[in-house]
């Protein structure tokens, strides 16, 4: 299936989910990240959930990661540039909604991509290569161009993977992993 149509397919799927399944299915998708191999990194970024979009609900995985006492990076979409800008999660960070309703940081510190170890990216869908479909913009393989090779790219999805999308650009960026209410998957070449 090409892009588009997968888009379109599981834009529809979310929309239909009752907001009591999103919190369960993403309190299922924090516990299981626990089961990773990935808890030694220090530098996490994590996406804050735009709950009209009915996506995964990260304020659980939040938790693990403060709760394990992790540097947690949260990102700023800059529309003019295609690029986002990547700040520090403090109890002093001040956060809003921007006109697209994705909860940003206003200001804070600056963390440079190169430093990241991990990164939770958000997807609408994505196959069992790894590749991944999102809202369509490129932020999230902009940004990991610009992160360093081994950085681990972990997906959450309330769905499993299509068979194939049949129109994967030589830019995009596969998952690591992807963890699931009921799975993780995991796309690195053994």
């Amino acid at each position: 299936m090409k892009k588009s149509e997968i888009r379109k397919k599981f834009k529809l799927l979310r929309g239909q989910l009752a907001q009591d399944d999103i919190e369960s299915m993403s309190i299922d998708i924090a516990n299981r990240c626990l089961e990773l191999s990935i808890w030694d990194a220090r530098y996490f970024h994590i996406f804050l959930s735009i709950a009209e979009q009915k996506e995964v609900n990260t304020e659980y995985l939040l938790h693990v990661l403060q709760g394990k006492d992790k540097e947690i990076i949260i990102p700023k979409s800059d529309f003019e540039t295609g690029e986002m800008i990547n700040y520090l999660l403090t109890d002093q960070t001040r956060i809003v909604k921007n006109q697209w309703n994705i909860p940003e940081p206003v200001d804070g510190i600056q963390i440079a991509a190169q430093q990241l170890d991990a990164v939770f990216i958000p997807l609408l869908a994505l196959d069992k290569s790894g590749h991944r479909v999102g809202y369509g913009k490129g932020f999230y393989d902009r940004f990991l161009s610009r992160c360093k090779k081994d950085i681990i790219k972990i997906g959450v999805s309330f769905y499993g993977p299509v068979e194939e999308i049949s129109d994967v650009y030589t830019s995009d960026i596969p998952l690591d992993y992807c963890v699931t209410p009921n799975r993780i998957y995991d796309f690195r070449k053994k």
